[in-house]
């Protein structure tokens, strides 16, 4: 064998070798990055809905009483977000803690997990309905409050719920919230009363409205389509302002059908972020202000509601 022969064979058992470290490192990293999502996306509740497997976080208060009719508040997560997470950057749990109620995080499909709000949606809203009667057979849920809210794609699930499950949805409540169900297909059979937040520096869901990079369909301008979804509610009018703090300013679109109240915040320089909450990594979402609250906010407006009043 000649010494090139050799020194080929060497160097190509040394390239073999590094491959093959390469290659492990790699199933490493895939493997700690599952082991990772699935220490991140806990949950404590599944159910089979469409023939599907679906999982839930669960927060049930200490004061919980089976013999007292309790709210329920559905806080979904946004695309690529998980549970752990909308339950973490919200703070819903403290307020269920304070204020007696039960508050599920339901889980989006896929990855990164998303929700359907376009084309072919009524799986995720199945979903809920579901997730809403296996809630009501094992605790004592109020059926006429029912209340659902979410961050950006859960934001606009949220709202989708809104136009399809209103008869068991009291009130919906978004932050940030990614609009992609079209509002002229929006006919809910009450009107459902709806609060949201939206910064005016978002890049993911931009205020004024364009094709974002998370979505593959345009985004509305976000004051129009706040205007727009306050007609569903036959709301009469111009909208009145409300005290502004600092970097944030709301309208409140009254004088709707059944009391049916539409209120938008907005958060000059806000990012894509949950306000008063858990602020996330400025370099992903922009600023997160903390002059408002949006979780107690939004509790406040949800409790004013109930089906059949």
């Amino acid at each position: 064998m000649s010494i090139t022969t050799k020194i080929l064979k060497v160097f190509g058992k040394v390239i073999t070798f590094f491959i093959l470290i390469i290659l492990g490192l790699l199933a490493l990293g895939a493997l700690t990055v599952a082991i990772l999502f699935s220490w991140l996306n806990k949950t404590n509740g599944k159910i089979v809905s469409s023939g599907q497997e679906r999982t839930y976080l669960i927060h049930v208060p200490l004061t919980y009483n089976p013999a007292k009719p309790t709210p329920l508040v559905i806080s979904i997560h946004g695309f690529a977000e998980w549970p752990a997470h909308q339950m973490q950057i919200s703070g819903w749990n403290e307020l269920a803690d304070k204020y007696g109620f039960i508050v599920v995080y339901p889980s989006g499909t896929g990855f990164p997990r998303r929700w359907q709000t376009s084309g072919d949606s009524m799986l995720d809203v199945i979903f809920i309905s579901d997730l809403i009667d296996e809630l009501e057979r094992q605790y004592n849920i109020d059926p006429a409050r029912v209340y659902a809210n979410g961050l950006s794609n859960g934001g606009g699930m949220s709202y989708l719920l809104g136009c399809t499950l209103s008869n068991r949805i009291s009130a919906v409540g978004s932050v940030s919230g990614a609009y992609t169900y079209p509002l002229d297909e929006c006919r809910p059979s009450r009107p459902v009363p709806m609060i949201a937040f939206h910064g005016t520096s978002d890049s993911i869901v931009p205020y004024q409205g364009e094709t974002a990079r998370a979505f593959e369909v345009p985004l509305p301008n976000i004051p129009d389509w706040m205007a727009a979804r306050a007609e569903i509610n036959s709301c009469a009018g111009s909208p009145t302002e409300l005290p502004a703090k600092g970097e944030v300013s709301g309208i409140k679109y009254s004088s709707c059908a059944h009391g049916a109240d539409v209120v938008f915040y907005t958060i000059q320089g806000g990012g894509h972020a949950w306000p008063g909450g858990e602020p996330m990594p400025a370099w992903i979402v922009g600023y997160t202000t903390q002059d408002i609250n949006a979780t107690q906010v939004v509790w406040e407006f949800f409790s004013q509601f109930s089906i059949g009043e």
